[in-house]
């Protein structure tokens, strides 16, 4: 057994140096012992063994960014586990990929807690002013879960370089003179004292705090308590938690009473009681962006007493010119497909989940594009206005944006097709295809297919009516 010495500051690239050393000339990793200064972990029948000389390896630039974070675990494992790995990507250039692998993901892991505790380190440290000649000079005390302070001081020297400062942990310190970083072995927890400015601080970090937004398990979860001690708003945290509720309340009763100025932008405009009147309103609305590029918003039309509703998703560019639903190719095979399920068109109502065409213009084509979920719920108010004063007794959620608008679940449409389901407020909904979706089939068998398939869907519907 060889053991291999790692010096406490610059442990990472001492240990990259030894490691492509000893993989270069084959050295197994069950005969390293790696040991860092400071490091209780050594074995007194190790002999110390300077690693090889000469030799090149090849690795993948993933394991490099990989080996940075978890090399700086506090696990003593960490540089057995990466020279193990470094001398299997040899054989397998791709293993990083298997995630599968338990040597793999247990590296990730680890990775990845360094990486958060360096976040932590960049978010929740705090500098307090000392006594200095020349320069302020700034200290901050901090206990991160993991020997990271040699990859978190860039951030610091980058944020504040101009000033001087001193980090101190409990494995090393890091101290800066404005032109470069100079790590040191640790120190006690040195007397930084109080700053001038933190009743400053403490005075803005409560006058930012919302009552009403307070999630306590949540913010622990992203500020554990172990940073407090050193953080002078922690001070005021358990008393600002006590007093959430009581003040949540008084901003509620001194909230004023009138709506701001901007909601004359947003208002709600009158209900419109019959078609007409649904039609001219519609006519003007702005709710979502689609307005501004659309020929006209498209209304839905059919007896108001209708028993049967079809929704479909948007005015296509035939519908946005005419201003009617179901007139270009898709309307067209929905009507024929109505015949063959012997439902009269005349005696149902037909309207879309969203009324105004989104398209991207082409040359001199304008190509469909499918609404969002922002546009669908915009939309909704009017879909549930059309719902209201029809009164259907069951509706055709005819493609996924109309099953969206209607249940809110667009997804899984082809398992959902053909079976009922419901509104929030109960009434049935029949899940089927789009007609433009049997329009784009390209396999003639398929398009048959699916073609009976939608028939029967519309069967299905015509038959719930009867019953």
């Amino acid at each position: 057994m060889q053991r291999v010495d790692l010096p406490r500051i610059g442990t990472f690239a001492a240990w990259r140096d030894a490691a492509r050393a000893h993989a270069a000339h084959g050295t197994p990793p069950e005969h390293l012992l790696w040991v860092r200064e400071g490091d209780t972990s050594a074995d007194l029948f190790a002999t110390p063994a300077p690693p090889p000389e000469g030799g090149e390896i090849t690795v993948p630039k993933r394991f490099v960014s990989l080996a940075k974070l978890a090399g700086h675990h506090a696990d003593p494992e960490r540089f057995a586990l990466l020279y193990r790995l470094l001398t299997r990507l040899a054989a397998a250039p791709r293993l990083l990929d298997d995630r599968g692998d338990p040597l793999v993901d247990r590296l990730n892991r680890m990775a990845k807690e360094v990486g958060r505790d360096r976040h932590k380190m960049h978010a929740f440290l705090r500098f307090r002013e000392v006594e200095s000649t020349g320069r302020r000079h700034f200290a901050a005390w901090f206990e991160p879960s993991h020997p990271i302070l040699e990859i978190a001081t860039p951030f610091f020297a980058d944020r504040f370089g101009d000033m001087n400062w001193s980090i101190f942990t409990p494995d090393m310190s890091a101290h800066f003179d404005g032109a470069r970083v100079r790590f040191d072995d640790p120190v006690p927890r040195p007397d930084i004292g109080d700053d001038a400015t933190e009743d400053l601080w403490r005075t803005y970090f409560r006058s930012i705090f919302n009552p009403a937004r307070l999630k306590t398990k949540a913010m622990q979860a992203e500020m554990p308590k172990k940073y407090w001690a050193n953080m002078p708003e922690a001070q005021d945290i358990p008393g600002l938690i006590a007093r959430a509720e009581t003040r949540a309340r008084e901003m509620a009763e001194a909230a004023p009473s009138l709506p701001p100025l901007r909601a004359s932008r947003i208002a709600v405009p009158p209900r419109p009681e019959t078609a007409d009147q649904f039609a001219a309103a519609l006519s003007t609305c702005t709710r979502c962006d689609l307005c501004r590029h659309a020929t006209q918003a498209v209304p839905g039309e059919g007896p108001a007493d209708a028993r049967l509703m079809l929704v479909g998703e948007q005015p296509g560019d035939q519908e946005d010119l005419a201003g009617r639903p179901f007139v270009g190719p898709a309307g067209k095979l929905l009507d024929r497909h109505l015949v063959e399920a012997a439902i009269d068109r005349d005696r149902v109502y037909l309207t879309n989940a969203v009324k105004h065409f989104k398209f991207r213009p082409q040359n001199k084509r304008r190509i469909h594009q499918t609404p969002n979920r922002t546009e669908v719920e915009h939309c909704r108010w009017w879909l549930d206005l059309e719902r209201e004063r029809v009164q259907p007794d069951l509706i055709v959620a005819l493609g996924k944006t109309a099953a969206l608008a209607l249940t809110g679940n667009g997804d899984a449409l082809l398992k959902r097709r053909g079976q009922f389901e419901a509104t929030p407020d109960g009434t049935p909904v029949l899940i089927t295809v789009h007609p433009s979706y049997l329009l784009r089939l390209p396999d003639p068998r398929l398009k048959a297919e699916e073609a009976r398939a939608f028939t029967d869907d519309l069967a299905k519907a015509r038959d719930h009516l009867a019953a």
